[in-house]
């Protein structure tokens, strides 16, 4: 039988979700429920469409062009892709074998397997989205723990796999300095790190919420200004 998964939806000419011009595939759900959550109605696993590995190698060839010239590639993102270990897995083997390089865009927040390990094998590069380096808060803002997340940037580090890690600046909720400073001892920690974001918290996607008659998590946060960008990045001296 054809292996098919579930995709959410496709980004051209990406430029933010790994080196060059990428193509984006967002996979169909997610088992954390971030409260700040842009694209809610990812969530549901059985969303989206069904694609098949071809049907998905056929859009990308549509620009390996512009992949080729700029040094980008395909990066998968969702919702959560690891939840979809297997299609994936087969996609970034066949993207390989293009020599297209592949991008895993994730919470890592799965326990380190077998079948996780054989993905990686295909991936060049990890964008690890770490929510919140305190667990306690991090329950509280997407309803699980971070300890798998932690334990794949370990992994990450002790396999020798490249990562950027990524952080979603909220206002009085990821900004506290200790939890800053925490975060970078973390990072500090970790000897495959080539890039640390810090991306500011909007709420542009909470018409979703509301389009799926539910009640934004948080409604009344400010948004992130430049100036609180930049002084996270003083903190972690990034």
């Amino acid at each position: 039988m054809e292996m098919k998964g579930r995709i959410h939806s496709f980004e051209s000419f990406g430029t933010v979700d790994g080196p060059g011009i990428r193509f984006v595939i967002f996979m169909q759900g997610c088992p954390l429920k971030c409260k700040y959550c842009h694209n809610r109605d990812t969530w549901n696993i059985s969303g989206g469409a069904e694609y098949s590995i071809d049907e998905v190698i056929e859009k990308v060839m549509r620009l390996k062009p512009y992949m080729n010239t700029s040094h980008g590639g395909v990066t998968v993102s969702g919702g959560e892709p690891l939840l979809q270990m297997p299609f994936v897995t087969e996609l970034f083997k066949k993207l390989k074998e293009m020599k297209i390089h592949t991008a895993l865009d994730t919470s890592g927040n799965f326990p380190i397997s077998e079948t996780l390990k054989e993905l990686l094998t295909y991936t060049d590069l990890v964008l690890l989205d770490i929510k919140h380096i305190n667990n306690e808060k991090c329950i509280d803002l997407t309803g699980l723990p971070n300890t798998n997340t932690l334990n794949f940037a370990k992994f990450l580090s002790q396999h020798d796999i490249p990562m950027w890690i990524r952080q979603v600046l909220v206002p009085e909720i990821t900004d506290d300095e200790m939890d800053l400073l925490a975060l970078k001892d973390f990072i500090a920690s970790l000897k495959t790190v080539k890039k640390v974001e810090i991306l500011p918290y909007h709420d542009l996607g909470k018409f979703k919420w509301a389009e799926l008659g539910l009640k934004y998590e948080l409604e009344g946060v400010r948004t992130a200004t430049q100036e609180d960008v930049k002084r996270a990045k003083n903190i972690l001296e990034i």
